[in-house]
């Protein structure tokens, strides 16, 4: 059975949004207002969630399947690798932030740099990889591991987070991944809601 990737294409696609949104900001001056450090504050939360996840329910299952295959496991060891290199970048940005350093476009390009790269790399050679040898079963874990974390609070913000921006394709193909009463609770209640945080506020309109 072909595991349907959609909601992670379409998270790593928020990931770099955000990240040019923060970058934005910063050149426009305005990386400390209320709305940038709630965008920015989301941003973090919801990379924690996604790479916690990766490293406790993902790589440990396709790693079990990969006996004899060197070169693979190597591919996993280069994801676990990355992983561990933007968590400092991440804590230097905030700090940044806090301090209003003068080196935090530097951070920001260095951050945006490494996790595009990461991402990217997860793409083109993590994902095929874990087509190849990962089943429903294992695929609905890790899924089920980042609803767990999230809970419905949590899924009130990633569900409108996700489609924050999106065109009107990209938003049809990610809503048709999703049960029909997240569909409807989103369409109720969440993105209401999401958009009344005001999550980087003067950078770019939401929706």
């Amino acid at each position: 059975m072909s595991i349907d990737f959609t909601a992670m294409y379409a998270s790593h696609d928020a990931f770099r949004r955000d990240l040019e949104r923060l970058a934005q900001a910063v050149a426009e001056g305005r990386a400390h207002t209320p709305g940038v450090r709630a965008g920015w504050a989301n941003f973090t939360r919801q990379l924690h969630i996604h790479h916690t996840a990766e490293d406790a329910e993902l790589w440990p299952r396709v790693r079990e399947r990969l006996t004899g295959r060197p070169r693979d496991l190597a591919l996993l060891d280069d994801m676990e690798a990355e992983h561990a290199r933007i968590d400092p970048l991440l804590a230097s940005v905030d700090t940044a932030l806090t301090d209003r350093a003068p080196e935090l476009p530097d951070l920001v390009k260095a951050l945006t740099a490494t996790l595009d790269d990461h991402l990217g790399h997860e793409e083109d050679s993590a994902l095929p990889l874990m087509q190849d040898v990962l089943t429903a079963a294992d695929w609905g874990a890790f899924t089920g591991r980042m609803r767990e974390t999230q809970g419905l609070r949590g899924a009130s913000v990633f569900v409108p987070w996700i489609v924050d921006g999106a065109g009107p394709a990209d938003r049809e193909r990610f809503f048709g991944s999703l049960p029909a009463p997240v569909r409807v609770l989103n369409r109720l209640f969440w993105e209401g809601s999401y958009r009344r945080k005001g999550l980087w506020a003067g950078v770019q309109d939401a929706f």
